[in-house]
Parts: C-alpha cells; structure tokens; sequence
C-alpha cells in the first residue's frame, strides 16, 4: 500500500458517514499528538488512524461472514456485540482491497475498539485517540483526556475500565480481549 495520507482520507470517506468521517479526521489529529507526545511512528499511525473505522458501516452480514471465512478472524466475535466486529474485520478488508500489508497499522486497526494484551505504543495511541477526541462528550472522557497529557498506559486503563463499566452496568458482555488489556496494564502499572 503506497497510499498517501491524503489519498486514504480520500478513500475512506465514501465508505462513512459525514459524522464518522469527521470523527475519523479529529482522531487523526488527535493520534498525531499523542504520537508526538509518546513516541509512535508518526506516519503509520496516522494511516491507521485514517483507516480506523473504514468497516464502521459494512453490513452485518458481509462482516459475519469474513469472521466465518478468515482463519485469522476470532470466532468468538460471533459471540459478542457487532459494534467489536467493524476493527478486526477492517484490518483484513484493508488488506485484500487496498494492499495493507503493515502489520502494525493493520494491529491498531483490529483492536482500536477492544484493546488487547501486549498494546504496541501505537495500538495504544490509536486506541485513545478514539476515546478521547475532541468530539467526544461521554461521562469519565475528561478525566481520561487529562491522563493522556502525561501518561498513556494510565490513560488507556482508564478508558478501559470506563468501557468495561458501562457494559457492566448495561447486563452486556465484555469482549475478552478487553479483560486481557485490562489486566495486561494493570500489570504494567505495578511494575
């Protein structure tokens, strides 16, 4: 994939929505800060922040199907709320239909939603920048926004454990890649 950044901006927004395209430009942005801020390769982390969400709207069914399909895809998806399906999904879409071949663009990609154990500084970067861009309005994003001026690990356990809440409170499963990120930094944390 030899795409420019501007050219991916370009590719992604038919396939979005004029609010989700807006969304994908603020966490861009706000990626790139925490790039600078944390030590992520700038370049790649923009591009996976241009291609977070580029499965956001394909329908259910053709998402179902390439979990079914693809060997690299986790079942348990199948298992869990749609709204998980669009990162894993995007990243192996990207990659047969524009040639991503960037293994940790497409990382940050699969698990921008959920997290994961062993988060790269650019799994984290792309995953924070999501929860907390600018246009986010949801309770505990302040307090998560404030974190992330200093401490990124801190920041994503936060914003972890804010998610993993409100699925509890709603009787709603939690993904187990999330518990594993979660228990992963807490881990971080204590060392």
């Amino acid at each position: 994939m030899h795409l420019s950044c501007k050219e991916l901006l370009e590719f992604v927004q038919p396939h979005l929505t004029k609010t989700r395209y807006e969304h994908t430009v603020r966490v861009t942005e706000t990626a790139l800060i925490l790039a600078d801020r944390f030590g992520s390769n700038p370049e790649l982390t923009e591009k996976a922040a241009i291609l977070h969400d580029y499965a956001k709207y394909k329908p259910k069914e053709d998402m179902e199907r390439w979990i079914i399909s693809d060997r690299r895809l986790p079942k348990d998806l199948l298992n869990h709320h749609h709204e998980l399906w669009h990162g894993p999904v995007g990243a192996i879409m990207l990659e047969k239909e524009i040639g991503l071949a960037d293994t940790d663009i497409k990382s940050a990609i699969a698990c921008h939603t959920s997290g994961k154990k062993n988060m790269s500084v650019m799994d984290k970067v792309v995953f924070l920048a999501d929860y907390i861009e600018p246009g986010r309005g949801f309770s505990g994003v302040e307090e998560v926004r404030e974190t992330a001026e200093a401490n990124l690990d801190q920041a994503c356990l936060q914003a972890l454990s804010n998610t993993i809440q409100f699925l509890t409170n709603k009787s709603r499963s939690v993904y187990p890649d999330t518990i594993h990120a979660y228990n992963d930094l807490l881990e971080i944390k204590k060392i």
